[in-house]
């Protein structure tokens, strides 16, 4: 999922969109006040599983594939089969190291958040919920299809699509390189998230399903189910007052990023509460109020709203 939509499709995950420039989110401004203990978990796990198979695969395309088609999802066998095991186990195979990465990135991004509002256990079985939803997007899209599916890209799609729902206007960091310009700009989750689904809907009616590549409708279908999924606990929280309590906001002080210049050439970015507390230590990050909670009133360190 690096970039605006990598692979969910295997074989030769790549850039789904080439003739785009590269653009990807490489943080957010929404400060986790847990420990993410589920999101590091899959992050593990998913690491652990491809280095178990991929290095020692990877030399021989043949038995690569071979590998692909025993565990990954074909769809054609969902169809005349019924359910397997594929469709747990695609979730965590990728199709090589950028794959893997891209994947992990967005995973770190937008998981902390969704699994503190929604607890550690909820937050595992959503994750689950959500690549099934996945897979079933892409198995109704073509369901001949023997082309082996594998990919988290899924589930991480309905990661982000239960973090829109909660987080319209989060602020997120994205960087995009336009030849020789390298630059990072700041928007808002609605817009960053709303043109990667959009992408993925145009993409997808555009693309050869029988050629295989990227599984563009495995997106589209896991950032519906993780919106669905994610409507109960919007609606607990108040749903559109909860939205204009905090103005589309996280529930709590959002951070900021200022990047240092140091004598060795190298930049350094630091995090810090607001523009205004550059100087306060990071340890003081951890003090906000828990998602959910009202702020209190604005105080020295509550940076701009």
């Amino acid at each position: 999922m690096g970039g605006w939509g990598d692979a969910s499709a295997p074989l030769d995950p790549g850039p789904c969109r080439p003739d785009l420039p590269p653009m990807f989110p490489i943080r957010d401004h929404n400060p986790s006040t847990t420990t993410p203990f589920v999101t590091w978990a899959l992050i593990a796990a998913n690491v652990v599983i491809f280095l178990s198979y991929f290095p020692a695969r990877s030399g021989s395309e043949a038995e690569l594939l071979r590998f692909y088609i025993d565990w990954g999802l074909l769809p054609h066998d969902v169809t005349t089969n019924g359910p397997g095991r594929s469709l747990l186990t695609h979730m965590f195979l990728h199709g090589g190291w950028m794959h893997l990465i891209g994947n992990m990135l967005f995973l770190y991004i937008f998981g902390d958040n969704l699994e503190e509002l929604m607890g550690h256990v909820k937050f595992a079985g959503f994750y689950i919920l959500g690549g099934l939803g996945a897979a079933w997007g892409q198995i109704m899209a073509d369901p001949t299809s023997t082309v082996p599916m594998v990919g988290a890209s899924g589930a991480i799609a309905a990661v982000m699509g239960g973090y829109l729902l909660m987080f319209p206007r989060a602020r997120i960091d994205v960087l995009v390189i336009l030849v020789v310009l390298i630059k990072v700009f700041t928007i808002p989750a609605w817009l960053m998230l709303g043109l990667w689904f959009a992408l993925q809907l145009v993409s997808g009616l555009q693309m050869d399903l029988v050629g295989g590549g990227v599984a563009y409708w495995a997106h589209a279908g896991g950032f519906v189910a993780g919106v669905i999924l994610t409507l109960p606990l919007f609606f607990r929280r108040g749903g559109r007052a909860y939205w204009d309590a905090f103005g589309g906001k996280p529930p709590h002080d959002e951070v900021e990023y200022r990047v240092e210049r140091r004598r060795s050439g190298i930049p350094r970015v630091r995090r810090v509460r607001s523009a205004q507390g550059l100087d306060r230590p990071l340890s003081d990050l951890g003090r906000v109020p828990r998602s959910g909670q009202r702020r209190g009133p604005r105080g020295p360190w509550s940076g701009g709203r």
